[in-house]
């Protein structure tokens, strides 16, 4: 397969992709998934930035803690099935349609779950705030029509971003001109949770479209029950990990609203996106990496050891290039970017961007855990780590509000991804290696 960009590449590397098919498609996934996310990286930040200008700290917090809310049950909607999927599809293809039919089913079943999870939790939460209910239930109702995502899997297993890319970028920047209007418009709060259900919508329809494209028909899906209870005996301990992930993931900020108030969270979350925009990079590497990596292992235990400390390592010093950088630069930057009603954010951007390395990591690390099925052991190490977060929020929020949520996500998250490593035999190795990629990430 020869692909009409190597052309552009200097001679010494066209010479070394020239004939590797596998490898050019890694390169041309990797770089589909980077372009897609600079877009969305450039654009989205310049379109954020101009929504929590418009909106104001206390709005901003209002939409940012019923993003957070909706995101702690959006886990139900996956079911963990991302992963387990994608390597099923890449070890047996031709059992595609029995696969994907059967994760579509479940999927159904659980984005519904999440939907009214999230639902009956703003209800109980805050039973007379009528504005949090309709912002929750609108956003968390893109849970049942992320259901499409599955079409995600086939995409990522066949090493092609391209389609995914850009369906999702036409939803995006059809949304993106939408919330301009809005902001031109003076519209109410209101409006921007309907456009971030909208995006679901019209990337679930792109989605759609670039399946069919490739010649797939849905009709050839196939529920088996069989199926189902091996795509639940392998994923269920991935389940409960995504609700202790994300409770460790977002936790923070559903906290800050209920123990420091909207305000708050509207200064922290500006830092968070600001930490949050650079996430592609290490997410465009994994699910372009992954399905090498389970590849590597049927093939010999050194050469995936191998590319799994190469891959540390990659990931390491990407999250160090970018840490550094904004470590010196955080505070001015959200000032000028955000304006003085946030500048509050900067020192805590200062501090949240070392929360990159970790979770750069701690992805790395996940394509060994799915590669050798110890979902259970994953289970544990996130469980602990959403119980060490919520205890530590718990006691430092009402004492350093948005700084406490940032040293609670440091420390979890650190733990998560390399201190757990060293409580459980089969990962004390790859602690080791986590260890050396921390210390020296030597990638050539």
């Amino acid at each position: 397969m020869n692909q009409g960009w190597i052309r552009f590449l200097p001679a010494v590397l066209r010479e070394k992709v020239a004939g590797r098919d596998y490898l050019q498609n890694v390169i041309s996934n990797t770089g589909w998934q980077f372009a897609d996310n600079i877009l969305r990286m450039g654009v989205g930040l310049l379109v954020g930035i101009w929504v929590a200008r418009y909106l104001g700290p206390e709005q901003f917090g209002s939409l940012s803690y019923a993003l957070a809310l909706a995101a702690l049950f959006s886990t139900f909607a996956m079911l963990g099935l991302d992963d387990i999927v994608v390597r099923d599809l890449v070890r047996d293809p031709e059992g595609k349609d029995v696969t994907l039919g059967t994760a579509f089913t479940l999927k159904i079943f659980g984005g519904s779950i999440a939907f009214l999870a999230a639902l009956g939790t703003i209800l109980m939460l805050r039973p007379a705030d009528e504005l949090s209910h309709w912002l929750v239930g609108i956003i968390a109702a893109g849970s049942i029509f992320q259901v499409f995502n599955i079409i995600d899997f086939w995409f990522y297993s066949q090493v092609s971003a391209k389609y995914i890319v850009l369906a999702r970028n036409a939803a995006f920047l059809i949304c993106s001109v939408l919330k301009i209007v809005f902001i031109l418009t003076a519209a109410p709060l209101i409006a921007f949770a309907w456009v971030t259900l909208l995006e679901v919508v019209i990337g679930a329809a792109g989605l759609i479209i670039a399946y069919r494209t490739k010649g797939n028909r849905f009709g050839r899906w196939r529920f088996e029950l069989a199926r189902a209870q091996s795509l639940m005996r392998d994923c269920w301990p991935l389940i409960f990990t995504g609700v202790a992930a994300t409770i460790y993931l977002r936790i923070d900020q559903v906290m800050l609203g209920e123990l420091a108030g909207s305000e708050e969270v509207g200064v922290y979350s500006v830092a968070v996106r600001m930490v949050e925009v650079w996430v592609f990079i290490p997410t465009a590497v994994y699910w372009s990496v992954f399905p090498a990596i389970v590849e590597a292992k049927a093939q010999s235990e050194e050469l995936f050891y191998n590319r799994l400390q190469l891959f540390y390592n990659s990931m390491a010093l990407v999250a160090y290039g970018i840490a550094i950088p904004i470590t010196f630069l955080g505070e001015w930057l959200v000032s000028v970017l955000y304006g003085e009603a946030y500048a509050r954010g900067g020192v805590l951007l200062v501090f949240l961007i070392w929360t990159n390395v970790f979770t750069s990591l701690e992805m790395a690390r996940s394509s060994l855990l799915m590669t050798m099925n110890w979902t259970r052991i994953y289970l544990v190490i996130v469980l602990m780590g959403a119980v060490l977060n919520v205890g530590l929020n718990y006691f430092l929020i009402p004492q350093f509000g948005g700084m406490g949520a940032v040293i609670s996500s440091l420390v979890s998250y650190w733990f998560v991804a390399h201190g757990s490593c060293f409580l459980f035999r089969p990962l004390r190795k790859t602690g080791l290696m986590l260890t050396k990629a921390l210390v020296y990430p030597k990638v050539w």
